[in-house]
């Protein structure tokens, strides 16, 4: 075949000569540069590979990560994981070979991905973002994605939302907000987890953390030296009170003095914030985790402590006076999980109290059907996003549609088991959640995301808006 052969058959000569047109009509200094881009673009983006592999989480267990290739470039995503997975939640697949990582492996999920989600996907359009999740939810055929485990699918979906930003030369959260069909970009309030305990700690205090928000700052940059300074303060509050021991940090970066009680560890906190002068900037929140130290109705506030175990039961009734309590005594102004996962029926009560943001994780579990019952019959009044919950971007921005139109707060939340991949940063952005909750003001795979925050706010210039006092609004 010859040169002139070739060229007709492709049609290059037409499509360099529009490229050549194009660089003259904008003067570029690089017009080499210039129609090597302006060809480039003229070819549509799809997905040409995908290739998995196993790597470790923050806690030293192995989860799934995945480079998914287009015409535009190589996308990186990796898939948070936890503890466990509550019966209404999406599948994490696991080896099970205990001389292997200790049964933790995802080797299944990777050749998943590699064999299987790989010859689907490959030629998609990546901007095509519910199609291509519909694919692997198609794929897998199971309601909790237990075929092919919601590591693999939600790395995979994350990955294409990367790349189909970058095909429509976009950022991130920008890409999010218009699969959103939102037009607004909000910087979140990020909760600081400062104090650890419950599963996240090796001390006695039940509940699982307790955070603070920046509420008061009026930029997230402010916000974020806020939280920094507060938790160093808090450092020095409890060296002077525990030593160094008590300045162990739990899996999330709170600290871990051995504490035992909710107002132990507030008053802490309370020091802390009166030492860094921001006591009008800053507001508290608690996650409870209360399924942990449920026993049948009764509440074991001492679960942790071995001597005293099974001696400070409380009802459920009696929890909700304690929250009342601590919410009159302290400038709490979110509690998450107040009780069981099951117990409807005090999280309601509660919530009618209007006393501050009831937050469902293990309530809500990301469901939309536990979501769509709990606005129903008005149980809570916020949603704790947890993406790995239900498995792929495009479900994640319907869950949050059903919490915003029911005027729910929304909060966007990593997990115990983190990688360096900022991808929620965006999504909080992109999807207004207006809370953003990862972790202490330390540790790299929690910085991870508000350092990119940071950036986000730096691109945004003049049009950054920072969520501040309207933090739950929807």
């Amino acid at each position: 075949m010859s040169v002139q052969e070739y060229l007709d058959k492709h049609m290059l000569s037409r499509k360099i000569e529009d490229a050549v047109n194009a660089a003259v009509r904008a003067k570029t200094p690089d017009p080499v540069l210039f129609i090597s881009n302006h060809m480039r673009k003229a070819v549509p983006s799809v997905i040409t590979k995908i290739k998995a592999r196993q790597i470790l989480d923050s806690r030293g267990i192995p989860t799934v990560e995945v480079d998914l290739y287009t015409n535009k470039g190589m996308f990186r995503a990796s898939a948070p994981s936890s503890d466990s997975s509550g019966m209404y939640e999406a599948v994490e697949l696991r080896d099970g070979d205990k001389g292997v990582y200790l049964g933790n492996g995802v080797m299944k999920a990777v050749n998943n991905i590699n064999e299987k989600i790989s010859e689907a996907l490959i030629g998609m359009d990546p901007t095509l973002q519910s199609q291509i999740d519909q694919a692997m939810i198609d794929l897998d055929k199971t309601e909790k994605k237990g075929e092919l485990g919601v590591n693999a699918i939600l790395a995979v979906s994350i990955a294409a939302c990367k790349a189909g930003a970058a095909e429509k030369e976009i950022p991130l959260y920008k890409h999010i907000a218009d699969l959103s069909g939102g037009t607004n970009l909000t910087l979140p309030v990020p909760a600081f987890s400062v104090i650890s305990g419950g599963k996240h700690a090796g001390n006695n205090l039940a509940i699982q953390e307790i955070m603070i928000l920046p509420i008061g700052a009026s930029k997230f940059d402010e916000a974020l030296q806020i939280g920094a300074e507060t938790y160093q303060h808090l450092k020095a509050v409890i060296l002077e009170k525990y030593g160094a021991q008590g300045c162990n940090v739990g899996e999330d970066g709170g600290f871990a003095p051995n504490i035992s009680s909710f107002r132990e560890g507030l008053d802490l906190v309370k020091e802390a914030i009166s030492r860094t002068g921001y006591n009008d900037k800053i507001k508290i929140a608690l996650d409870v985790a209360s399924t942990e130290f449920c026993i049948g109705t009764k509440y074991d506030l001492d679960s942790k402590s071995p001597n005293k175990s099974g001696q400070n039961f409380k009802s459920g009734e009696d929890m909700i006076d304690m929250y009342k309590e601590l919410c009159s005594d302290y400038p709490i102004v979110s509690i998450e999980d107040p009780f069981d996962k099951e117990d409807w029926e005090h999280t309601k009560m509660f919530s009618s109290l209007a006393i501050c943001q009831v937050v469902g994780d293990d309530l809500l579990v990301s469901n939309p059907k536990r979501v769509e019952r709990a606005i129903q019959e008005s149980t809570c009044n916020a949603l704790l996003l947890k993406l790995n919950q239900i498995g792929t971007v495009t479900e994640a921005i319907e869950v949050v549609k059903l919490a915003r139109d029911a005027h729910w707060g929304v909060v966007t939340s990593h997990r115990c088991g983190e990688t360096l991949d900022s991808f929620i940063a965006d999504l909080a952005v992109g999807l207004t959640t207006g809370q953003i909750k990862a972790g202490a003001p330390c540790r790299g795979e929690r910085l991870a995301k508000y350092n990119q925050l940071l950036r986000i706010e730096e691109e945004l210039g003049d049009h950054a808006v920072y969520a501040g006092e309207d933090w739950n609004k929807s």
